[in-house]
């Protein structure tokens, strides 16, 4: 049975190598919204910044974010080094299914799913995932807009903190699901699958 998972990351850059310095997941039915487990590190930058690029531009922006996007910087909050975080990460990913049954989720095709692969690969280490299994939110966003004259991500009501990890992918879970279950309701539920050899 295949699983979806939507991720969220929160950089210190836009480009394909960003320092992460926080990541959230959930486990989301997309025909019926539903949330499952979930999961949040925070990422010392000190750690993630020596395998990625940094951008002044994205430091700026961080810096005109409320106080509660900004917590995760604060002293007091527990930060990993960005091995550590990658392997809670790929254990809370076990523990949700295989690798081959995981549908990984990202809000746009060159952002989350990339920097995240890109990081495992600049530690040397091997997601818990699988690249053919990646989904995009900004393609069904638009797919919804342009075909179903739907646009949940700007009429649903968002809870939680604008930029914190967990509570972005929760969301965007939320608005992935309600365009699923609009084209649902015109052709056959079918889970995604991975490319026969």
């Amino acid at each position: 049975m295949n699983k979806h998972i939507m991720i969220d990351l929160e950089t210190m850059g836009n480009g394909s190598s960003a320092p992460i310095v926080s990541i959230g997941a959930v486990v989301f039915n997309p025909l019926t919204g539903d949330l499952g487990a979930d999961f949040e590190v925070v990422v010392s930058l000190n750690s993630s910044a020596h395998y990625g690029e940094m951008d002044a531009s994205t430091v700026q922006w961080w810096l005109q974010q409320s106080d509660e996007a900004r917590a995760i910087f604060e002293k007091d909050v527990k930060k990993s080094t960005l091995k550590d975080a990658l392997q809670e990460l790929n254990q809370w990913l076990a523990d949700q299914g295989e690798a081959k049954e995981l549908c990984l989720w990202g809000n746009g095709s060159g952002f989350d799913n990339v920097i995240l692969n890109n990081a495992f690969k600049a530690c040397r280490m091997r997601p818990g995932f699988s690249h053919w299994n990646d989904r995009d939110c900004r393609t069904i966003v638009d797919m919804g807009k342009s075909i179903l004259n739907i646009d949940p991500k700007s009429t649903l009501t968002r809870k939680g903190v604008h930029h914190s990890a967990l509570d972005d992918a929760k969301f965007q879970a939320q608005y992935v699901s309600e365009i699923w279950k609009a084209f649902s309701s015109f052709v056959p539920y079918n889970t995604c699958k991975a490319p026969s050899k």
